[in-house]
Parts: structure tokens; sequence; C-alpha cells
């Protein structure tokens, strides 16, 4: 099972300095508020990154341009595909992200991109059960694509930082 049928939810840039960036799309796209998320870790027992435990701390700042999440990630310590991709490319366009609406069609979208010759780069469950694959997707023209489930609870969070914007 794909995620044909699902919009894209979120376009996502690494970066190593939140606050310029913050400044560059609040001018260049009109984003009224961000809210940061600082020193989020991700713990060996919930996430890997190329089939191995993966420990390591990322900052995330989140808003949103109409229905469409945007989510800065700034490395902070640690081995992943953040660090990894800064260290390539420097910073810019990360991922793009298709949400599923429950654990398994989760499941199934990562079967299948597996399937189609995308292979799971960094995987993990986040506090409140946020269960996300990044794909490495270049044959799409960006670098990954990540597969993400948002509970309700979180899908919350989400939406009240989508109102904070109007």
């Amino acid at each position: 099972m794909n995620l044909t049928a699902q919009s894209p939810t979120q376009i996502a840039w690494v970066t190593s300095d939140l606050d310029a960036t913050e400044t560059a799309l609040t001018g260049l796209l009109g984003v009224r508020k961000w809210v940061r998320i600082p020193e989020v870790h991700f713990a060996p027992d919930t996430c890997s990154y190329h089939g191995k435990p993966a420990d390591f701390v990322a900052s995330i700042s989140l808003s949103y341009l109409g229905d469409m999440q945007l989510e800065l990630i700034q490395p902070v310590r640690g081995e992943n595909v953040y660090s990894d991709f800064l260290a390539a490319a420097g910073p810019g366009l990360h991922h793009i992200c298709m949400a599923a609406d429950s654990p398994e069609q989760f499941d199934a979208a990562l079967a299948e991109a597996t399937r189609q010759g995308a292979p799971v780069v960094q995987q993990g469950v986040m506090q409140g059960g946020i269960q996300f694959a990044y794909v490495a997707a270049p044959q799409a023209g960006v670098p990954f694509l990540e597969i993400a489930y948002v509970p309700t609870e979180m899908q919350a969070f989400y939406d009240y930082i989508k109102q904070e914007q109007r």
C-alpha cells in the first residue's frame, strides 16, 4: 500500500542556523510565527540510523503555510540523517512528508517504499507516539521522503501551531 491518495503534509529544511532560516522563510513566505522545540533527544532504543541504534539531538522549529507544515531541523549532536546531509550538501531542502492515517498504513507504506527501491535510512518513534521513517528518494528529485504517523493527541499540538498562524 502506498500513500498516493495522501497529499504531502510537510516540507522540511535542514539548517545550521534556525534563527537565520526562520527569518528567511518568514520574509519569503510570510510565515507569522515559529514554534521552537529545542534539543529533542532521539534515543537508541527508539531510533535507528542505517539500521543501527541512533543516539542524537536536534532542535526543531515548526510553522504552517496554510495547511502545509514547515519544519526546520538543526542537528545538535550525534550521527543522523540531518547532520550527514548538512555536512554533504549544506543547508537546504531535506524532505517532504507524507502522513499515514494509521500505524498499519505507515507499515504498509514503508514496506512499499522499500519494494520500490527506496531504502530506509533513519526511522523511529518520538515522544507522543509519532512514528517516522526517512527513505532515500533521489529518483523523486528530493533527498528523502518521510513517512509518518501522527497520533490524534500529537495532531492536536500541530493544530494549535496551525491556528497560531491565523
